[in-house]
């Protein structure tokens, strides 16, 4: 309960913050924003003032967010391939580490893309670019989730066999 009061809590502030910093900001009576939903760094890119500060805050939010968790994730992956090693079984380790590998590409790509799109604002880069990078981590890898884990239920596995028209044995 108390880590999801803390991430609620810090995710309100980074809001409040963020939209502060927006609000102080103008902007030129044509603006289109070249994405398919106001993000953050496409409004920003918008305005007409100086960004310096909100880029300079919106960069140590995205470092201090996305890259301080990162330590404690991969302290608990190495935690997780250490239990794993000391599996007897062959097969044991071989479901476990089919198990992480799915979790691990999963938020390896969340990470990767999330982590791009917000780091790499100010670098020149097509608006296609950054749309698809963005509809990669909040449309494609939450709707991917679902099935990557289901996957590994046996009964969805015949399911699917069934309506691919794969015969099941």
């Amino acid at each position: 309960g108390l880590l999801v009061l803390v991430s609620w809590v810090i995710s309100v502030l980074n809001s409040l913050l963020q939209s502060l910093m927006v609000l102080r900001l103008s902007f030129c009576t044509e603006v289109e924003i070249p994405h398919f939903f106001c993000e953050l760094n496409q409004v920003v890119g918008q305005a007409c003032s100086d960004m310096f500060l909100n880029n300079m805050v919106m960069y140590f939010a995205t470092v201090l967010l996305g890259l301080a968790p990162l330590p404690g994730i991969l302290y608990s992956y190495f935690k997780i391939v250490s239990s794993i090693c000391q599996i007897s079984s062959i097969q044991g380790k071989y479901k476990a580490f089919s198990t992480c590998a799915s979790h691990l590409s999963m938020v390896s790509s969340f990470y990767c893309t999330g982590l791009g799109v917000y780091l790499s604002s100010p670098a020149p880069q097509s608006s296609h670019s950054g749309a698809v990078a963005s509809v990669m981590y909040t449309v494609v890898m939450p709707m991917l989730n679902p099935f990557i884990y289901s996957l590994r239920n046996r009964d969805i596995k015949r399911a699917l066999k069934r309506i691919v028209g794969i015969p099941v044995i």
